[in-house]
């Protein structure tokens, strides 16, 4: 054993020679050994920082997910807060809530329910327009053709409703369209058909006075309409509004509608 370490030798006691073993302390540990023992304590302590650190950063982490999502949750609260406000206030107003029942380009007899379901952007005019109404017709084609581009995106019904049925019968309607986007639609009918139609977008439209020719300008309510799927007005655009801004709003829409039975 380590511990015990025995020297032999003579030793006298009461005249007579014996021999005897002395115990002798274990000699110290080489310092090779203790410094590896010390080694090993360091490597502990070492470990154990990593590991608090670890839950550390776990914990903030769980923390922060939390708090994220706390936050996600309540901006998608407030967005559907909002966007049921705005539908109730569409559901309120009178704008584009009515029906009207008129003929096309091509003397079939349309109604609204026709374009419920569809994206649709309405102008009112007239076919003698010497320049504005031809001009917002071209601007409403061209943002169509652009978001006809957009695959991700439904096709944009465009529609044409006259305020000037005297003039603006079937044959002309038909001629006036070709010069546009192929897939408008125009309409026309009796005064009383076209006014109620109108009124419902609350349109104002005057004939001036008449010419030598016979001829006369109509003073009328420039704007383009958006309207949705449900029918309703969703946003307007006049004649400060460029093509490019037409159709980045109308994207807008698309893409965050959500209808009255969502």
């Amino acid at each position: 054993m380590l511990g015990l370490r025995c020297i032999v030798g003579d030793v006298v006691r009461g005249g007579l020679l014996r021999r005897t073993c002395l115990r002798l302390p274990p000699p110290p540990l080489p310092q090779l050994t203790q410094r590896c023992f010390l080694s090993k304590g360091g490597s502990g302590s070492g470990s154990s920082a990593r590991l608090k650190l670890r839950t550390r950063l776990v914990v903030s982490l769980l923390i922060g997910g939390s708090l994220l999502a706390g936050w996600g949750f309540v901006y998608l609260e407030k967005q559907q807060r909002q966007r049921q406000i705005r539908l109730d206030q569409l559901r309120k107003v009178s704008l584009g809530q009515g029906t009207f029942s008129l003929l096309d380009q091509t003397g079939r007899r349309r109604t609204k329910r026709d374009f419920v379901g569809r994206w649709v952007l309405l102008y009112f005019g007239f076919t003698h327009c010497p320049d504005i109404c031809p001009e917002e017709l071209d601007k409403l084609s061209s943002a169509v053709t652009t978001l006809d581009q957009d695959p991700l995106l439904p096709p944009v019904q465009p529609l044409f409703i006259t305020v000037d049925p005297q003039r603006d019968d079937v044959p002309a309607l038909a001629r006036y369209v070709q010069d546009f986007h192929p897939r408008l639609v125009a309409l026309t009918g009796t005064p009383e058909e076209v006014q109620h139609a109108g009124r419902d977008y609350r349109v104002y439209a005057s004939a001036g006075p008449k010419d030598d020719d016979g001829d006369y300008i109509v003073d009328h309510t420039v704007l383009i309409y958006l309207v949705s799927p449900d029918g309703l007005f969703l946003d307007y655009y006049n004649r400060s509004k460029s093509e490019e801004k037409i159709v980045a709003s109308v994207k807008n829409h698309i893409q965050n509608h959500k209808g009255l039975d969502q």
